[in-house]
């Protein structure tokens, strides 16, 4: 596989990643988890963002099935944490891969 062909896998196993990304509502629940390092329940979460209960479990849903969360059980209560690891180093290897083939591309 050439260098192009992978950058090309590349971006299109990120599209998804990214597609979670533009939702400015995802985006208020990373930032408000990222606060809380312990973790959020949905009516927390909701107490923060004004949003009803299912469109935030709707939201928590695409976010953990993309990496972007999990939660932790607490008695009867599901507590959301970030866990943005492997999406970011996702993201940021195919920046790399991107930057490294321009440049190669402006050197040749």
């Amino acid at each position: 596989m050439s260098q192009v062909e992978h950058i090309q896998k590349q971006f299109k196993e990120c599209i998804p990643l990214l597609e979670v990304l533009t939702d400015v509502n995802r985006q208020a629940i990373i930032m408000l988890l990222g606060q809380h390092k312990s973790g959020l329940n949905v009516n927390t979460i909701a107490e923060h963002i004004k949003l009803s209960r299912p469109a935030i479990s709707h939201h928590l849903k695409v976010l953990k099935q993309n990496g972007f969360v999990n939660f932790e059980k607490k008695s009867v209560e599901n507590y959301y944490v970030l866990t943005l690891h492997q999406p970011l180093e996702q993201i940021k290897s195919l920046i790399t891969a991107v930057e490294d083939e321009c440049n190669r591309i402006q050197r040749d």
